[in-house]
């Protein structure tokens, strides 16, 4: 500007003069209006037609919106407001599902049983427990029952072997506790099964052998032998036998191979069978 100024004051123009033109071109430069880099853009033409598409576009959205199902949870469409170019925010409420919490429900039926599982291994023994309190006297048991069995027998005919064997019946009875010897068949009946003691005593015939047996059933239990002799002899054996329920012990001579017999003299009582019963089984 002092330039300008220098010049013009060079070619015979006033000083004042060209300060006041100066001035009123800075004002007119300011005064001047503010322009858009791009008027024609910010400029809204008005065109009919837009408007009726615009319109026609809207009209077709109503009506498909109304022809369309929707269910009644379906969040509601809302229609956009013209002239805004803001995005429009829908608001959604959160609700706290912990308040809303119902009542307890009442309990259910109980279901079935599992699978039995495997068997664990055993566990440590644990340590021993308190001794514990004396307990109260029991009740009286029933008194001790004894059991008996007992018998004594004598023959006193003699008796010769033949050609099948004989069993040694007796006529003279000395102890017959409750009647387990039978004086008719010769044989003691056991009833009370335990362990039993036997005897049995003979005299011998001279010049005769002398073969009996000690049987239990149908069993050969033991032997009493004497052989012929000039003189006659008193012949004995023992045993003890465990008997059960309804098992027999008796006395048979020997068949007649060769001449065996046993002595007595119809006065005298030569031959005797004895037992008696030791410890019943139910003693333990």
């Amino acid at each position: 500007m002092l330039q300008m100024m220098q010049v013009c004051g060079g070619r015979g123009m006033p000083l004042p003069v060209v300060s006041v033109g100066l001035l009123l071109l800075v004002c007119a430069k300011w005064a001047e209006p503010y322009r858009t880099p791009h008027p024609e853009e910010d400029q809204d033409r008005y065109d009919p037609r837009d408007y009726r598409q615009e319109t026609d576009y809207h009209r077709d959205n109503s009506e498909r919106r109304r022809t369309e199902c929707k269910r009644c949870c379906d969040p509601v469409e809302e229609p956009l407001q013209y002239g805004s170019n803001y995005p429009q925010y829908q608001v959604v409420p959160q609700i706290n599902i912990t308040i809303l919490k119902g009542e307890k429900g009442e309990v259910g039926q109980r279901g079935s049983y599992g699978k039995t599982g495997k068997i664990g291994q055993m566990g440590p023994r644990g340590p021993h427990g308190l001794k514990g309190t004396k307990g109260s006297i029991g009740t009286p048991g029933e008194p001790c029952k004894s059991y008996y069995a007992a018998f004594s027998v004598g023959r006193k005919k003699a008796l010769h072997s033949n050609d099948y064997y004989q069993t040694l019946v007796f006529d003279t009875e000395l102890v017959n506790l409750y009647g387990h010897f039978n004086m008719f068949t010769g044989k003691f009946f056991c009833y009370v099964p335990g362990i039993y003691f036997f005897s049995l005593n003979v005299h011998t015939w001279n010049q005769k052998e002398t073969y009996l047996h000690v049987m239990k059933n149908e069993q050969e239990m033991a032997i009493l032998y004497a052989q012929p002799s000039d003189r006659s002899i008193m012949q004995s054996q023992s045993l003890m036998l465990e008997l059960e329920r309804d098992d027999e012990v008796w006395v048979r001579l020997f068949k007649g191979e060769r001449e065996n017999a046993v002595f007595s003299d119809d006065f005298d009582t030569y031959i005797t069978f004895s037992g008696h019963l030791i410890k019943a089984k139910s003693e333990g």
